[in-house]
């Protein structure tokens, strides 16, 4: 049986993908399971997702009437997130501390806007550390040499 913790952070929020077919514009990972921020376009608005990632921006304009924007990163992409006054203040410490989130919440789209309004947050930034464990394996992918253009 192979080790759940020798995956990276993000694809052990995954469900397995054993399945070599054309994905469908219904066949997305469901919640409590996070999409990759690549598979956003495939679930309709008003789909309930989950997306986990790295935490590049917190934004809280002053215009925005309490609306904090956060752009997430995972392996695949970056996401752009709304949270809302209210679920802000449910989740407030995550929001402000975490640097590797785990969010559920629907697909808003605006033309080719995508954006996730957030239900709940979740600070998985523990799983960060793992990072560093001397037992940690990357996996077979891993490059150290690997330098995008």
């Amino acid at each position: 049986m192979p080790d759940p913790f020798s995956a990276p952070p993000s694809q052990r929020l995954r469900p397995p993908t054993n399945v070599q077919r054309t994905p469908r514009s219904r066949d997305w990972p469901r919640p409590p399971s996070c999409i990759p921020n690549n598979m956003l376009d495939r679930p309709p608005a008003g789909a309930r997702v989950t997306v986990a990632g790295l935490v590049l921006v917190r934004q809280r304009p002053g215009t925005a009437k309490g609306v904090i924007f956060i752009t997430l990163e995972d392996e695949t992409g970056v996401c752009n997130v709304v949270v809302w006054a209210k679920v802000y203040e449910r989740f407030r410490r995550a929001v402000i501390a975490g640097r590797l989130l785990r969010i559920t919440g629907r697909i808003q789209r605006e033309q080719a806007v995508l954006h996730v309004v957030a239900d709940e947050i979740e600070d998985i930034s523990p799983m960060l550390d793992e990072l560093l464990s001397p037992h940690f394996d990357p996996g077979p992918d891993f490059r150290p040499d690997f330098r995008p253009d």
